[in-house]
């Protein structure tokens, strides 16, 4: 649970997306966060309270002079508990109100008094969020130091559309996940390696492997999370990119060779979890074999350019990051590939311990030795080799 601990408000303001909210806290609490949510009597018109208690296990506060709170100090005591509030959705009326300090109602109040970092998620119809004096108050906030998550663009309640519309609860509990994860590597721009290749034997048929590219894009998910500007040259999988990665889609070895070798240069490290076919098939067919005609084909297969270790012969390359996926013999085979190659770092895995799954069992190989990781979800495995890099690359 990433959020595991972490104490948040959930702030509802008045709008049609305060139903997304409901959806948003129970992400929150799911990731183990502890969720306090707080509500604009406008926001009651559209979810009630009940609907917000039953999910968060706490009771709801509208009113500022709530009395069920002792001191008659909600916002105060609130506010101060909290690691993180987040607003979702906040509303046109809101963000004016916070903008110019405004403190009459417990939400705003509480906002005013608070003693931790916030996020707002603008909702609103795309006419209010175009609207000058909203963007002046947008921008405001944002010298303020408060995060401003979105708006996306795309239909709204109203019928129309365009920008305004409140992020998916899944984006917003990405980015409150976020948030709380240190960026070690703040201003640093990754390449990273993801999924199988397929190598070509005919217009339908190829040669691959078994690797899901779960691995490649939790690492790029850790490291976008780290503060990095990620591009993730993909082989062909089955789901989509990390939010705020850029993802190059390639086929085959040698196309996965030119993304990378087209940016290594302006990439500060090289991180190459991709399962990159070692052969071609040199004579692939223009049509579909058939099998009934000529009997059985012959396929002959020549080697595929080595991309890590070209990356790393590079004068004044980047930082490079290898993986060794083995049968057996971990060490002996990982430590070899990584001296062979060249590079600093190398993590090792068993297929058997995490090709294709959802968790894994990693050793990092350097120059000191050998690090091994305790047995964790491929997210988990990821954010600790992101620190093991910000370490050895002195950004930690």
């Amino acid at each position: 649970m990433e959020l595991n601990g972490k104490r948040i408000v959930l702030g509802v303001t008045g709008g049609i997306a305060a139903y997304k909210a409901a959806e948003l806290l129970r992400l929150l609490v799911r990731q183990g966060a502890d969720v306090q949510v707080a509500m604009t009597a406008g926001a009651t018109r559209f979810v009630t309270a009940t609907t917000f208690q039953a999910l968060s296990g706490k009771p709801v506060y509208v009113d500022q002079w709530d009395e069920r709170m002792p001191n008659a100090m909600a916002h105060i005591d609130l506010s101060r508990q909290a690691d993180l509030i987040v607003v979702a959705p906040a509303s046109a009326d809101f963000l004016a109100r916070i903008a110019n300090g405004l403190a009459d109602d417990l939400l705003a109040t509480m906002v005013l008094a608070r003693d931790c970092p916030l996020l707002v998620a603008p909702a609103m119809n795309r006419q209010m969020w175009e609207n000058p004096a909203t963007q002046r108050n947008i921008a405001c906030l944002a010298g303020d130091g408060i995060g401003i998550l979105g708006p996306a663009s795309g239909v709204q309640a109203c019928g129309e559309t365009g920008p305004g519309r409140m992020l998916e609860p899944e984006e917003l509990l990405e980015a409150v996940v976020d948030f709380f994860v240190p960026k070690l590597l703040a201003g640093r721009r990754v390449l990273i390696t993801a999924g199988p290749t397929f190598e070509a034997i005919d217009p339908v048929r190829g040669i691959t492997n078994l690797s899901s590219g779960r691995m490649g894009y939790a690492v790029a998910r850790a490291a976008r999370q780290a503060g990095a500007a990620v591009t993730l040259v993909s082989g062909p999988v089955g789901f989509s990119s990390p939010q705020g990665v850029d993802r190059v889609n390639v086929r085959s070895a040698l196309d996965m060779h030119a993304a990378v070798m087209s940016r290594a240069a302006s990439a500060d490290i090289f991180i190459a979890v991709a399962a990159v076919a070692d052969y071609r098939v040199a004579n692939a067919a223009e049509h579909k074999l058939k099998k009934d005609q000529g009997g059985v084909p012959a396929i002959e297969l020549i080697e595929n350019p080595d991309i890590l270790a070209e990356v790393a012969a590079l004068s004044d390359g980047p930082f490079c990051v290898g993986f060794a996926a083995e049968s057996r013999n971990l060490e002996d085979y990982a430590q070899a590939k990584r001296r062979r190659k060249n590079i600093p770092l190398i993590a090792g895995n068993l297929i058997q311990d995490g090709f294709g799954g959802d968790d894994n069992r990693l050793v990092l190989f350097d120059d000191s030795g050998s690090h091994p990781l305790p047995p964790a979800g491929k997210d988990v495995l990821a954010r600790q080799l992101i620190e093991h890099i910000a370490k050895l690359t002195g950004t930690h």
